[in-house]
């Protein structure tokens, strides 16, 4: 019974976060996380749109979506499959090319919507599935998210201990992160739109150019 009281204590000392990543560098990764969430980006402008025109709980289906993307960007970043796709410059710029044209698809469609309605419920045609598909795709499709992972997630890396494990750590703190952040953008949205709806298609138009803007600049910027 001792055998297995100490083997028992000794898996659980090697699963705690510190024996996977010290405590002052998970500190710094998570303030980094942070800064980075803040920038305001595709997936940013995409929760900003959705949580005004389809209100703050429904577009925790598009945020969850993004999170899904990013976590997914960031694992592959950790585990080297990154660099591999970056030092591939045809693969890379056809990343680009696909990421900047549904940035144009989704400028596109949103140019054409309707205003934003004071009545939530009113508003169809933007099920569950395609909020959380349209947060998917505007992630996974930006080479920007895959450049900017590669270049800093590598140096909280240590390769003497678990990469799964620290690969796993780095995405729920950065999914916790996101999530946050999109979500406080997602209400404040929703909070302003009766001035949305006095503004009419403006909106619309506007961040449908912005999206539309992201799609042009993205593969041409190195």
């Amino acid at each position: 019974m001792t055998g297995f009281h100490h083997q028992d204590v000794e898996s659980r000392r090697c699963l705690s976060l510190e024996n996977i990543m010290p405590f002052e560098t998970w500190l710094l990764y998570l303030v980094t996380c942070c800064g980075i969430a803040v920038v305001p980006g595709p997936n940013a402008l995409l929760v900003l749109t959705h949580g005004a025109i389809h209100g703050n709980r429904k577009t925790l289906f598009t945020i969850s979506g993004g999170v899904a993307g990013f976590v997914v960007m960031l694992s592959l970043c950790a585990l080297g499959l990154g660099a591999l796709i970056q030092a591939s410059v045809t693969w890379f710029m056809v990343l680009k090319i696909a990421g900047g044209l549904y940035l144009i698809w989704l400028g596109l469609g949103l140019w054409r919507s309707a205003p934003v309605s004071l009545d939530v419920d009113a508003v169809t045609g933007s099920g569950p599935w395609s909020l959380f598909r349209q947060g998917l795709l505007s992630a996974v499709s930006n080479p920007k998210a895959l450049l900017l992972f590669t270049a800093f997630i590598p140096p909280f890396l240590d390769p003497h201990r678990n990469l799964l494990a620290q690969t796993a750590v780095i995405a729920l703190t950065y999914a916790v992160v996101e999530f946050t952040v999109e979500y406080i953008v997602a209400t404040a949205a929703y909070r302003v739109r009766p001035w949305l709806a006095r503004a009419g298609r403006r909106f619309n138009k506007v961040c449908g150019g912005f999206f539309v803007a992201f799609g042009l600049v993205l593969p041409v910027h190195s």
